[in-house]
């Protein structure tokens, strides 16, 4: 029997392999006038990265190949073009039966407003399924001429060593909308914070928050390998950040692990950094994974972790419950296998984190 291909049933479901766009002209990410957020030193590292890679072959075998995931990075800019190109150059490709290649392996664009307090989906650039060393996509924007601002959001769980914008030869470029005058939150975790299982890239929990308040973030969430090892909280400790969010329970292997490490490492960030709002969650799948007596135990060693600190007098340690992330309508929805959110799951997560971050940084910039 021959195999059967949906795309030549359904043309709305296929997916360019080359393309064919005479007027095309591509331009290095890593130069200006685009800006490269979410990633370690973008303009001078041979391939994207999230940490150094000297720090990250200390800490775990994981952690050393995960680092290379792209999950957060984003590139900014301005163009009146009516499209946008990606061509993208992937040593490998990410397939999961759980997450769609949209997120692991996808890039999504979104129109921000000139001022960055608003930024709205417009599309995916989506891989093909058969792509062995990555693709190109592209974007339609609009027939208008006119300056709109775009933000392109990096793979979640697929290595990027190269990436080129194309817009319409003749159409302007420029800076991309700015966040707030403030310092990226950095998130440190699991699967979960890495972005497991969103539908996309942009809807990561991590990278909803840093759309609904306007904030830079760095995703420090290493599937499977957030287990929080003295040199990693040592790195953790000497990034300059605006707000730090905990989030690893799921990867410590057991109550007891967790608790020899979640104090030490909320003591060793907050000797460095005094007052640095300072965010611990509990893993969201309480006690469906592990069962309840586990996921009290969990639970337990966070929130004495929480309470240690605001007996010492600190008064900017904020704690959430992840038992709490999914309550409400469709609560059995919120995961792909019981474990990772979906989209549902991480507008949920979303919610919470951003009204802790909504209230810790009002004050300022």
């Amino acid at each position: 029997m021959a195999e059967f291909n949906i795309a030549e049933v359904d043309t709305n479901l296929a997916v360019a392999e080359k393309l064919n766009t005479p007027d095309l002209v591509l331009y290095d990410v890593r130069k200006a006038p685009f800006q490269i957020y979410g990633l370690y030193e973008p303009q001078t590292e041979k391939v994207f990265k999230r940490m150094p890679t000297d720090v990250a072959e200390t800490v775990n075998e994981g952690v050393k190949n995960l680092h290379l995931h792209t999950s957060g990075g984003r590139v900014r800019f301005s163009t009146d073009s009516p499209y946008v190109v990606i061509k993208v150059v992937m040593p490998t490709v990410t397939h999961f039966g759980h997450m769609p290649m949209t997120a692991s392996s996808g890039f999504d664009l979104y129109i921000d407003s000139a001022n960055g307090r608003e930024s709205i989906y417009r599309g995916t650039f989506v891989p093909p399924y058969t792509m062995t060393e990555g693709y190109e996509s592209k974007l339609a924007l609009g027939s208008e001429k006119r300056t709109r601002y775009i933000t392109i959001n990096f793979p979640l769980y697929n290595a990027v060593n190269e990436l080129y914008i194309g817009v319409a030869k003749g159409s302007t470029l420029g800076a991309g909308a700015p966040y707030r005058d403030l310092a990226p939150v950095v998130y440190y975790g699991s699967s979960i914070t890495q972005g497991g299982c969103a539908s996309r890239p942009g809807n990561a929990y991590t990278s909803m928050v840093g759309r609904m308040l306007q904030l830079d973030h760095i995703n420090l969430g290493f599937s499977g390998n957030g287990k929080a090892e003295d040199t990693m909280v040592a790195y953790l400790a000497g990034l300059k950040m605006s707000a730090f969010v905990c989030d690893y329970d799921h990867n410590a292997p057991t109550p007891e692990y967790l608790l020899a490490t979640h104090r030490k490492m909320y003591e060793t960030i907050r000797a460095a950094q005094p007052t640095l709002p300072y965010i611990m969650l509990s893993k969201p799948d309480f006690f469906k994974s592990d069962g309840t007596k586990e996921s009290n135990a969990r639970r337990n060693v966070i929130i004495d972790t929480f309470r240690y600190a605001k007996a010492n007098g600190d008064e900017n340690v904020y704690y959430i419950d992840g038992e709490s992330l999914f309550r409400g309508p469709f609560e059995d929805s919120c995961t792909v296998d019981n474990t990772h959110p979906n989209d549902l799951g991480f507008s949920k997560m979303a919610d919470a984190v951003a009204c802790v971050l909504r209230r810790v940084l009002r004050d300022l910039a």
